[in-house]
């Protein structure tokens, strides 16, 4: 298994994916964000491949510095393996990535917000040593 960058040539392996998690996007409006936010200096998009470079999963994680603490955060936006390949560690291959950059960047901690209905992705970050928040609050715009 090979990480590496994505590149908007992904958009279309990276919308399915996202479709997986109930998330629809146009191939070209998912173009798009992909493209301005591998261009954001505080954001990774990395997929990972098999063998033969098919795209199996993803990772977008944002840094996010903190004025008042001494480390700044991580947050895992989304990760996705497709379910064919689930359960084979690339969950946690893509998971360790993530720790391994935060780690470079300062970052004391790792977030992910992954809603309640998503109980096998509950059970991931749990295993992958994660502590539920007590809360977190959302105003829609």
């Amino acid at each position: 298994m090979n990480l590496r960058v994505a590149t908007p040539d992904d958009s279309d392996v990276i919308a399915t994916l996202l479709g997986l998690l109930d998330y629809s996007m146009s191939r070209s409006e998912l173009g798009e964000k992909l493209a301005g936010a591998l261009r954001e200096r505080n954001t990774e998009v990395v997929v990972a491949c098999d063998e033969s470079g098919k795209v199996l999963g993803f990772v977008d994680v944002r840094y996010i510095p903190q004025l008042g603490l001494a480390g700044d955060f991580a947050r895992i936006s989304y990760l996705c393996v497709d379910p064919a390949h689930r359960s084979t560690g690339i969950g946690a291959l893509l998971e360790n990535y993530v720790e391994e950059s935060a780690r470079k960047r300062n970052c004391d901690r790792i977030e992910v917000h992954c809603h309640s209905r998503r109980k096998d992705a509950h059970r991931f970050y749990l295993k992958q040593g994660y502590d539920k928040s007590p809360e977190y609050l959302i105003k829609k715009l």
